[in-house]
């Protein structure tokens, strides 16, 4: 997938979904119930990603004092900022996609994808760097 790509689906589609989402359970559920749980989501995921966060950053540093390098825990505590950070957006969609992200046994089906993912952006050299 082209850089253009993603920014495009993650700047205009994921956006104008999330209004279209937005919108409808407006008119379903009504105003005040919608803007109710965008709020609940939000404090719940900032509660969540914050526990998880410190209990994989102790294991992290467990890890590291017993001189082994925590692959698994940087994984996961990148899956834990991810999901908090889209748990914080406005959203239904971004929200569903963020407490994915915090469920243990679902980031333990995501890890694989995303080793393969950076393996594969490493060996075809698509990371974007800028050295001072």
């Amino acid at each position: 997938m082209c850089v253009r790509n993603i920014f495009f689906l993650l700047f205009i589609v994921i956006p104008a979904l999330e209004i279209v989402v937005l919108v409808l359970s407006g008119k379903a559920i009504g105003i005040w119930p919608t803007f109710t749980l965008i709020v609940t989501t939000g404090i719940i995921g900032v509660f969540l990603a914050k526990k998880q966060g410190l209990s994989t950053f102790q294991r992290a540093k467990y890890e590291f004092m017993n001189g082994r390098i925590p692959s698994d825990a940087l994984l996961d505590g990148v899956c834990i900022l991810v999901g908090g950070t889209l748990l914080l957006t406005p959203g239904f969609i971004t929200d569903t996609v963020g407490f994915i992200l915090l469920l243990p046994f679902a980031r333990e089906k995501i890890k694989p994808w995303l080793v393969r993912l950076w393996k594969r952006m490493f060996y075809e050299k698509t990371w974007i760097y800028i050295r001072k």
